[in-house]
C-alpha cells in the first residue's frame, strides 16, 4: 500500500462529504460549486493554517505535523472518534514492532484464553486486527462450520467475505458485513502499518474483489463494537444473532467476540438442536471433535434427523414439496425457498 496515497485519499474524501452548510460557512445555496463538498481553502481557514500548508497535507505530508494541527484539521473535517484515531495513526511515522503480542498469541492462543472462550454457553470467538479468527468456543465452531471449511482453528474472515461465492449463502447481511470489514481494515492499516501479512492481505482483496476496491475507495473507518448477524447455516437455516466485541488490554490487537439470543427465539432453538447432534455424533463416533470430523456419511444421518423428527418436535419452519407434501428445510430447493442449503462438511470455525 502506498501510505502518502492512503492519507491523501482519506483527507480528500472526508473534505468531499461535508457541505459548507455543515461547516458552518455561510455559502448561497444558489452558487454552484465545481467541487462536492468544501474546497482545500476553506478547510484550511476552518483548521487555522494556511492553503499551502493544508495542500502539502492533503498530499500525504501529514508526519511532521503537529497533534495540535491534527486535531484542528479533525475538527474542521468534523471527524467522528474512529476517523479522528485514523488521522492520527496515518500521521505517526515512528516505526512499530513487526512480533507483537497479536503475533505470538496467534502460534499459541493462551490457556487462559482458551479457558474464557469454553466458558461462554453462546458462539463466541478471538480475532486479530487482520480479521484472522483464532480460536473459537464450541458453539462458534459449529455455527462457523461453512468458511472454516475444517481448516482447524483458523480461517481469514476477510478472505471468505469477498472471495468465497458461498459468503452471499452464508451471510443475508453479506453488503453490512462487508462494509464493517473494509472499515476495520481501514482502521488496521494505519495502526499497523509495518505488518506485512496485513499488507499482503489488503494487497491481495484489493486485486482480486472488485466489491472490496469500491468499498476501500471510500475510506471509510470505523470498529463495529456492536451488531447484528443475519447468517443461515447449511444445516439448521437461518439465525439472527447480535454480538458485542471486547478488546483484550493485554494482548494487543485481539479481540473478543460474543454473539447473543433472544431467549425462546427461533436461534435459540436450532443452535440448540445443533449442538444436541454434535454431542450425539461424538458420543456416537467414539470421539471428542468437534464437527469439523464429520464425513459425507454423517451429514446424511443429520440430514434424516432434521427431516425426520426434530422439525416436528422443535418447530423449525417446514414448507410445502412440489406434490404437495410437507417437507423440511433440507428438501426446500432455492427455487422454493429464500433458504439455501449447501452439501458441504460440518467443519468448523469462528467468524465475526
Amino acid at each position: 500500500m502506498d501510505r502518502q496515497a492512503e492519507i491523501s485519499s482519506f483527507l480528500r474524501t472526508r473534505r468531499a462529504r461535508l457541505s459548507p452548510q455543515q461547516a458552518g460557512i455561510a455559502y448561497p445555496s444558489s452558487t454552484r460549486r465545481r467541487v462536492p463538498g468544501l474546497r482545500r481553502e476553506e478547510v484550511a481557514e476552518l483548521a487555522g493554517v494556511s492553503p499551502d500548508y493544508y495542500a502539502r497535507l492533503e498530499r500525504g505530508r501529514i508526519s511532521h505535523a503537529s497533534p495540535e494541527v491534527l486535531e484542528s484539521i479533525a475538527s474542521a473535517l468534523r471527524l467522528d472518534d474512529d476517523e479522528r484515531q485514523h488521522l492520527f495513526n496515518l500521521a505517526d511515522s515512528a516505526p512499530r514492532p513487526t512480533q507483537t503480542r497479536s503475533n505470538l498469541a496467534e502460534k499459541n492462543l493462551r490457556a487462559d484464553l482458551r479457558r474464557v472462550l469454553d466458558s461462554i454457553n453462546t458462539p463466541a470467538f478471538i480475532q486479530n486486527h487482520r480479521l484472522d479468527r483464532i480460536g473459537a468456543n464450541r458453539l462458534g465452531r459449529l455455527l462457523y462450520s461453512l468458511p472454516a471449511d475444517g481448516s482447524g482453528d483458523t480461517f481469514n474472515y476477510a478472505r471468505f467475505l469477498f472471495l468465497d461465492q458461498r459468503a452471499a449463502t452464508f451471510h443475508r447481511d453479506l453488503d453490512q458485513a462487508r462494509h464493517a470489514t473494509v472499515s476495520s481494515l481501514h482502521a488496521a492499516s494505519a495502526k499497523a502499518k509495518n505488518d506485512r501479512e496485513l499488507i499482503g492481505l489488503i494487497d491481495e482483496l484489493n486485486a482480486r474483489s472488485e466489491e472490496f476496491r469500491n468499498l476501500w475507495e471510500l475510506h471509510d473507518v470505523g470498529l463495529c463494537r456492536i451488531g447484528s448477524k443475519l447468517l443461515t447455516h447449511t444445516l439448521v437455516g437461518e439465525l439472527d444473532f447480535g454480538y458485542e466485541t471486547f478488546t483484550l488490554t493485554d494482548d494487543d490487537g485481539l479481540t473478543l467476540i460474543i454473539y447473543t439470543m433472544q431467549p425462546g427465539s427461533p436461534t435459540e432453538e436450532r443452535m440448540r438442536i445443533l449442538s444436541s447432534w454434535e454431542l450425539t455424533h461424538s458420543a456416537s463416533h467414539n470421539h471428542h471433535t468437534s464437527a469439523a470430523a464429520a464425513s459425507d456419511q454423517s451429514l446424511r444421518e443429520l440430514n434424516g434427523e432434521l427431516n425426520g423428527a426434530l422439525p416436528q418436535k422443535c418447530g423449525l419452519p417446514l414448507g410445502t414439496g412440489t406434490a404437495g407434501e410437507t417437507v423440511s428445510p433440507m428438501h426446500i430447493s432455492p427455487t422454493e425457498s429464500d433458504m439455501t442449503m449447501l452439501p458441504l462438511p460440518c467443519s468448523c470455525e469462528d467468524a465475526l
